[in-house]
């Protein structure tokens, strides 16, 4: 799917939202400002979260949690290089809780994201259009709806 501008991906991700349940996790993985924070301010949204525009990067605490119809909680691992550092976290608190986790640089975490996850990918086509991949891992994600959602319903 291709977002054409910032509102289109915070709509794509509101949308995808629709589809997810506690205890989903979405791994995002892009270059820099390809709009991962961007796609989860619609995700949140789109959980109910209050103030979803003031959803911004963890970078620096990592880890922040918003209440929601479903809560979210969003991590980003950008500053964070060792695995070591990542396994310290306690990720498991998150990914089987009462929420939704989305994670930033999620390639970053290797064998700690768990099997069943949904991956999706995020490439800069120009200033403001983005190429959005889904990818269904595991029994959880493979016959959900939200690919129906990216194909054209």
């Amino acid at each position: 799917m291709i977002t054409k501008s910032a509102r289109e991906t915070i709509e794509f991700g509101k949308d995808l939202a629709k589809h997810l349940k506690p205890k989903d996790i979405v791994a995002l993985v892009g270059e820099l400002g390809c709009g991962k924070t961007t796609l989860t301010k619609g995700i949140a949204e789109g959980l109910g979260v209050k103030n979803a525009n003031y959803v911004n990067s963890p970078s620096f605490v990592l880890i922040r949690e918003y209440k929601g119809r479903i809560n979210l909680y969003h991590l980003d691992f950008y500053r964070l290089d060792k695995l070591t550092d990542i396994e310290a976290l306690g990720l498991e608190e998150y990914f089987y809780s009462d929420g939704v986790s989305v994670i930033e640089w999620a390639e970053k975490l290797k064998d700690l994201l768990p099997k069943d996850h949904l991956s999706i990918e995020i490439a800069i086509i120009d200033k403001n259009s983005r190429q959005i991949t889904l990818k269904a891992s595991g029994k959880r994600y493979e016959s959900r709806t939200f690919f129906k959602m990216v194909r054209g319903k």
